[in-house]
């Protein structure tokens, strides 16, 4: 029996799973509840999160809090001023960085965000020790794994 990959999720991905149900972002979630993935999030992704769905649909919090909860969505811990220090020289946006700091703190298998301005497209996210993509990507990428497998 393989070991379940650990997927983080970020603050995007997290809002497009609570504003649209159809997606790849929702599709992830329906994954993490099937639990053939394991999905994680930090403590700042979970604030942020929570702070943007306040901002732009307030009725979607409790909601989100479902999802998350039926998804068995896992929460790591705070990131590290050292891993946050490195985090930094990868994106150099702190909010950013700090979520890809819990995202090495928890060690993933790989890193889904929506992104594209810091995040996804960045040459210098090569050097992570996981993948990192938007939801299709990271649906197309566990696709090939579950083909690679049989």
């Amino acid at each position: 029996m393989r070991l379940k990959k650990r997927v983080f999720l970020d603050t995007s991905v997290l809002f497009a799973a609570a504003w649209s149900e159809q997606g790849g972002a929702r599709l992830i979630l329906k994954l993490g509840e099937a639990g053939a993935v394991s999905l994680w999030v930090g403590p700042w992704v979970l604030r942020e999160a929570d702070a943007v769905l306040q901002r732009k649909s307030a009725a979607s919090r409790p909601y989100l809090t479902l999802l998350l909860d039926r998804a068995q969505v896992q929460v790591g811990d705070e990131a590290g001023s050292e891993t946050l220090e490195r985090s930094l020289a990868i994106v150099g946006y702190l909010p950013d960085a700090q979520v890809l700091a819990e995202a090495l703190e928890i060690g993933v298998g790989y890193f889904v965000s929506l992104d594209r301005k810091h995040l996804v497209g960045n040459p210098q996210v090569a050097a992570l020790p996981f993948a990192l993509g938007t939801p299709g990507e990271f649906l197309n990428w566990y696709r090939r794994l579950l083909t690679d497998d049989e």
